[in-house]
């Protein structure tokens, strides 16, 4: 071992840097995180817009901003934030290898926080046939374009390096609000947006004066070296062709679980993000895991709550509390996509529901072993872009030594 540290954060986005700062200020001993990007911070360094709540003054606070006081209240805490360093593998239960700037190195640490987000699905994970065109991005490669090159301007001396550029005519296919943020960093940067392309039979409001083609489908991707156009099927079954040199794809978010998966933790089959339990403990003893790792798409301010509540575990398993993960696993039926935690123990956890398309006020339903234990209706409306929070009392009474629980909606 080359060395190690107390704690050994992986990732430097909202939950790591959460956790690091309130670990460091808990006086846990050294706090290491590790960010492969050049910079910390985490997605929210590419939305230059507001609504990342406000600064000691009230101010309100942009994307960059917010990244900007996160790093902050890290540093100022005491922990230590390295960037450009990439945990590459595991090296022992809780040893991790590390490659950086400064060479190849194994760290060993007490506990390890894995926090290493959440990205959006490629063109290739979402299976788009036709050829291999330039101008197909995702939000996230969108907003480093624009931050990088500043959208068309210096279009000519971009195209000479031979590097991709933001064109004139986009299409955005999504219907969250990161589709809305797409579409905003479209046209700081110049760029006509002829559509907003879902797949939903309903979106948020919000796109202005964007055509939205809702229970709509993108078939094929058209053109040759660059996009001149994509295919799209209606909820009629009806295609036609939407003229383009760019389509922006949104959403859709598939957890960076690969040093999860190395570690042999078993993935949550709604989110493929690595089992926890109410604790955000994994089941690797010492080895928790928080944030957009664990249900992509949250707004930055929930994924750091996570990694403040993550860091109280690791305080408790450091100082040598003797508590154990959850056993009972919880799945969901019905119209839901995803429930976490995936485990339950002898303690009522809250608990985080997704919905797998739009339901008005329906009735949540909570069972063991087929036995129900809580039936509501909710007074609000669940849609597939915002996660609903249960409390405590939803999983009150389950039995920890007893069979699964399921998590279900009726209309």
């Amino acid at each position: 071992m080359d060395r190690t540290v107390d704690v050994l954060v992986v990732g430097a986005g909202p939950a790591g840097l959460a956790a690091a700062a309130r670990l460091a200020a808990a006086g846990a001993g050294r706090v290491e995180v590790l960010e492969r990007e050049p910079a910390a911070g985490g997605a929210p360094r590419h939305c230059a817009r507001p609504g990342f709540g406000a600064d000691a003054r009230g101010r309100p606070l942009d994307g960059p901003g917010y990244a900007r006081r996160a790093v902050r209240e890290a540093l100022r805490a005491g922990a230590v934030v390295r960037t450009g360093a990439s945990a590459t593998g595991w090296a022992g239960p809780l040893a991790l290898d590390v490659t950086s700037p400064a060479g190849l190195e194994r760290i060993g640490a007490r506990a390890v926080v894995l926090a290493t987000g959440a990205r959006e699905r490629p063109r290739s994970a979402r299976l788009l046939p036709g050829t291999r065109p330039a101008g197909v991005l995702t939000t996230g490669e969108l907003q480093r374009t624009v931050e990088l090159f500043g959208g068309r301007k210096g279009h000519a001396e971009r195209e000479r390096a031979g590097r991709e550029y933001v064109g004139r005519r986009a299409v955005v296919v999504g219907g969250d609000p990161v589709a809305r943020s797409a579409v905003r960093t479209l046209r700081s940067a110049g760029v006509a947006v002829t559509a907003v392309v879902t797949g939903l039979p309903f979106v948020p409001t919000g796109f202005g004066s964007v055509p939205l083609l809702t229970g709509t489908v993108v078939t094929e991707l058209l053109g040759r070296g660059r996009l001149t156009g994509v295919a799209v099927r209606g909820r009629d079954g009806r295609t036609s062709v939407l003229r383009c040199d760019t389509v922006v794809l949104t959403g859709d978010w598939v957890p960076d679980h690969e040093l999860a998966r190395a570690r042999g933790l078993p993935l949550a089959p709604g989110t493929r993000g690595p089992v926890t339990d109410g604790a955000l403990r994994t089941t690797a003893p010492g080895v928790f895991a928080a944030g957009d790792l664990l249900h992509g798409g949250e707004p930055a301010p929930v994924a750091a709550a996570e990694g403040r509540a993550v860091a109280d575990a690791v305080l408790d398993h450091l100082g040598g509390l003797p508590r154990t993960t959850g056993t009972v696993p919880v799945t969901t039926v019905g119209p839901l996509r995803w429930v976490a935690p995936g485990l339950l123990g002898p303690e009522a956890a809250p608990l985080l529901v997704r919905a797998e398309s739009r339901l008005v006020r329906p009735v949540l339903t909570v069972a063991q072993d087929g036995a129900p234990l809580r039936r509501e209706r909710l007074p609000a409306t669940l849609v597939p872009w915002r996660s609903v929070r249960l409390g405590p009392g939803w999983t009150r009474g389950v039995d920890p030594a007893g069979g699964p629980v399921t998590v279900g909606a009726e209309a």
